[in-house]
């Protein structure tokens, strides 16, 4: 990504935190849920694998194609089992390792191939415009930032409503568990924002 090695550390972080927690807490979860809990575990944690600042830990040249491969089968396994935020998030992961070896770049950064932190030469090229397709990434910025406004503002009154009920029993994977696996999703995300829009 195009962006210094502090901020590419902070969605390491970010991510692989959400990632480990989100797979710690799925066993508590329903067993409806328990699926989705590990799905977005998994991409999490590829979200940090990808978000490693190539400036300090060179990636392999065939990293991209292993980022299609893997986020790819998420996407389709995501698809069958119906949960759409998933394949979506599955996808954006395959169109942003794609952009890494884009031919030339949309605009016409040769060198687009040696990843996504790019080269110093190129450095005023390659900061000059989005890589991938301008289009696409605009819809998956729209679409991302609207996800997180919503899922925002829909954990807040849950969090404040959920241990205020008089009475209720607290469970494994009850409100306490699913709000913290929701805040796992902002987290995902805002770091799916950040990831986008360094590219």
């Amino acid at each position: 990504m195009h962006a210094p090695p502090l901020v590419g550390w902070l969605l390491v972080l970010l991510c692989a935190g959400a990632g480990a927690y989100c797979l710690a807490r799925a066993g508590g979860v329903p067993p409806a849920q328990r699926a989705a809990a590990r799905g977005e575990g998994v991409m999490a944690l590829g979200m940090a694998v990808m978000a490693v600042p190539a400036s300090v830990v060179a990636p392999p040249p065939w990293s991209p194609w292993l980022f299609t491969a893997v986020f790819g089968a998420a996407a389709a396994v995501a698809l069958v089992r119906r949960h759409l935020h998933h394949a979506v998030g599955a996808l954006a992961m395959v169109y942003m390792a794609l952009a890494m070896v884009w031919p030339g770049g949309p605009a016409g950064r040769p060198g687009a191939g040696h990843g996504m932190a790019g080269t110093d030469h190129l450095g005023s090229m390659t900061h000059s415009a989005p890589g991938g397709v301008p289009l696409v990434t605009a819809v998956l910025l729209a679409y991302y930032t609207v996800y997180v406004i919503g899922a925002g503002v829909r954990l807040v009154p849950a969090a404040a409503d959920g241990p205020a009920v008089a009475g209720a029993p607290v469970v494994a994977g009850g409100a306490g568990t699913a709000d913290v696996l929701r805040a796992c999703r902002v987290a995902m995300g805002i770091g799916m924002l950040a990831m986008l829009l360094m590219m």
